[in-house]
């Protein structure tokens, strides 16, 4: 890579006056000083979970020419025109399919530009920046799981869904198959609910457990918060786009249970192409992704230490199904906006 950065004055308007908005957030991130942190410290964990657009299709060579043409991230770069490389953020990416027990991992690195990018890069820089502390970036996350079924949260319940004259039953957490017709017999298929929740959270808990080989030279650890970014197979599915909300909610509060950390931030972030005002599945997902954000008060026990971030102005083109064309513009900024929210919430920005 060889890409020099500018950031005079005359560069930042030249890019205005020709309709290239820069990323305001972007700007007021310093660069990485290549300093460790404080060793001394407990590593601060944040958690990444959902499904495919969680994962890496933001392609690198896009993100390249953005950098180039459009100066946005110079964080990212230095002045020779490198990718910078934070020594006081890990990220570490986990992936299986299912349950405990099946995994590979994807990256191990301090956090730099090192393949194609996702959501971790901006959250990353943002958390780096407002802790004075140790942070890893921990992923653990595969493409095509639904939070109604897949990713479904230990505690939640089975309910009844009407739809087309038919009354439907569908699973509560550990029951099979997702959903079956009200009176009759509801057939095994081999994947229950909430397997991929718990492979997902057995996968990060894995990494904790050896925190040293993650986090080198690392001790000790506090699960600070979690992000996440999912939706988008929940659409297709009216009775789990309705039951949404409350399986978000039951998420949140499990998460923090699972991993002992009551006080752990969570910051949400709703699905790209999705405009406020939405019907259908779209709007009740939306709605629900929008309503646990403390500052509406409709959840008392998530002022402050929950937030949402709506995505729609930060898409520059296509949806969660076709992982927003890989523009890696959609990907950083969604990043930033959620890493700016979770600092917001630490009380750090």
């Amino acid at each position: 890579m060889n890409i020099r950065r500018t950031r005079t004055v005359s560069t930042i308007v030249a890019l205005a006056l020709t309709g290239l908005v820069l990323n305001a957030a972007a700007e007021q991130l310093p660069d990485p000083d290549g300093k460790p942190a404080d060793m001394s410290k407990p590593v601060q964990v944040y958690i990444l979970l959902g499904q495919s657009n969680m994962l890496n299709f933001g392609k690198k060579a896009k993100l390249e020419t953005v950098i180039k043409e459009k100066g946005k991230y110079p964080y990212l770069v230095d002045d020779a025109g490198n990718w910078t490389v934070r020594k006081d953020v890990r990220h570490v990416r986990v992936m299986g399919s299912g349950g405990p027990g099946k995994s590979r991992v994807f990256n191990n690195e301090w956090m730099t530009i090192s393949g194609n990018v996702g959501v971790e890069i901006g959250i990353g820089h943002y958390i780096g920046t407002a802790v004075d502390a140790p942070v890893l970036i921990l992923k653990s996350a595969i493409g095509n799981r639904s939070l109604g079924w897949d990713l479904l949260p230990p505690g939640s319940e089975s309910y009844e869904f009407e739809e087309k004259g038919k009354t439907w039953v569908y699973a509560g957490f550990g029951d099979s198959p997702s959903h079956w017709e009200k009176g009759t017999e509801a057939k095994k298929i081999g994947w229950t609910a909430g397997i991929q929740y718990a492979g997902d959270i057995a996968r990060a808990k894995d990494v904790l457990k050896d925190l040293g080989k993650y986090y080198p030279g690392a001790t000790k650890y506090e699960v600070a918060g979690f992000c996440y970014w999912q939706g988008d197979k929940d659409r297709y599915n009216a009775g789990h786009a309705t039951r949404y909300e409350k399986n978000l909610v039951q998420l949140i509060k499990q998460l923090r249970k699972d991993f002992d950390a009551p006080d752990a931030k969570f910051v949400c972030a709703t699905l790209g192409q999705t405009e406020k005002g939405a019907t259908g599945n779209e709007g009740h997902i939306l709605n629900a992704q929008l309503a646990v954000d403390g500052k509406t008060g409709k959840y008392p026990e998530f002022k402050g230490n929950v937030a949402s971030v709506y995505s729609k102005p930060f898409c520059h083109g296509g949806s969660s199904n076709g992982h927003y064309g890989g523009n890696p513009e959609t990907y950083m900024d969604i990043g930033e906006a959620m890493g700016k929210a979770m600092a917001e919430l630490l009380g750090r920005n």
